[in-house]
């Protein structure tokens, strides 16, 4: 089953007052009423994503070895290469390999009184044998960190929100997230979990995906539709913290991807646009805030107003290997006493 999903002229907002009314109006209701829509006219040129689709291929061509060379295990900060099956979606392993990215910055080890979540800075891994990688995916960050700005600022007009309401929580270090993804086929087992169904728990995501397809999106009728690629778009979906801002007015979506048949090769390039770690997240003041639903939460999974320590709780679950090397402490505390009380 397919049902398209809204698709949004960002450009719009540069044609004059009724274009820019017309995009808003849209915006509001891609937001409101799905949480994810097809982003177009967001200035990034072809050359620009060939250079880093291409940069994408490249890496996942290496030698094995030089992959493992740069591997997650070897990181206390999450970044690096992440054979397949070894991140865990819901409990299960997702059947995909993957480099993780963030803002170049040098470690942050966090002293005694401080939260855990500041493991979350630190320096990345660059393969030796693939030194044009680095300039390909410091640059795509830099990019698509614009264009994630620009759309949150028209997303908080359309809903009549003071468009820099969240300026502070960004600040001038954002947490930023690059994965570089392929998926290798269906699993041996035959499992075709790629990425299992979640949401994202952040504010947006910014997704490149190539032409074979397999993201699928769960929609009101209770089922997971696909999102066939669209040439020249990135997919836009909204994370779980801007849900929770706006009492369940604005929409996070299950989403999951369905590895592809065969050992048919899939590659995309979610980008992550995130506050702050240390930011806390203030309740959003816009017009529509009395009919908003409220928010459905979930008792095993809870929701911080402060950014980083969802950011951690995530990914100790998701990358089990690497958390047991490094971080025994805070898994045992997410383990024995609860999420909530990591970096307290």
């Amino acid at each position: 089953m397919s049902l398209q999903l809204p698709v949004i002229d960002l450009s719009a907002a540069d044609r004059g007052p009724a274009s820019r009314a017309r995009l808003h109006a849209d915006l509001h209701a891609a937001a409101h009423d799905v949480g994810f829509f097809q982003l177009t006219g967001h200035g990034v040129t072809p050359a620009e994503t060939a250079a880093l689709t291409g940069a994408v291929r490249s890496f996942f061509a290496l030698p094995e070895a030089d992959r493992l060379a740069v591997s997650n295990l070897g990181s206390p900060h999450f970044r690096g290469y992440t054979r397949t099956g070894d991140e865990h979606t819901g409990g299960s392993r997702d059947w995909r390999d993957q480099l993780d990215i963030g803002a170049e910055r040098p470690a942050h080890v966090p002293a005694p009184d401080e939260p855990g979540y500041w493991w979350l800075e630190g320096p990345n891994q660059w393969p030796d044998a693939l030194p044009e990688l680095r300039t390909a995916a410091l640059g795509w960050i830099d990019r698509l960190s614009g264009v994630a700005d620009r759309l949150l600022h028209e997303l908080l007009a359309a809903i009549g929100a003071p468009p820099g309401f969240y300026d502070d929580a960004f600040g001038d270090r954002p947490h930023l997230h690059l994965k570089m993804v392929r998926y290798p086929g269906r699993a041996p087992d035959g499992a075709d979990q790629g990425v299992g169904a979640h949401k994202d728990y952040g504010f947006l995501t910014l997704l490149l995906q190539d032409d074979i397809g397999g993201l699928q999106v769960e929609r009101a009728d209770g089922r997971f539709h696909d999102v066939p690629p669209l040439p020249g778009a990135f997919v836009v979906n909204l994370g779980e913290l801007l849900e929770v801002a706006t009492n369940g007015y604005l929409k996070a979506t299950n989403h999951r991807v369905v590895s592809p048949p065969g050992n048919r090769e899939r590659f995309s390039v979610p980008f992550f646009y995130n506050p702050r770690l240390d930011a806390r997240i203030d309740p959003l003041p816009f017009p529509h805030a009395r009919s908003a639903p409220g928010v459905t939460r979930d008792p095993a999974n809870p929701l911080f107003a402060e950014f980083g320590r969802n950011e951690l709780k995530g990914w100790l679950r998701a990358h089990p290997r690497v958390a047991r090397r490094h971080h025994a402490g805070l898994l045992a505390e997410l383990s024995s006493a609860g999420p909530q009380k990591i970096g307290a």
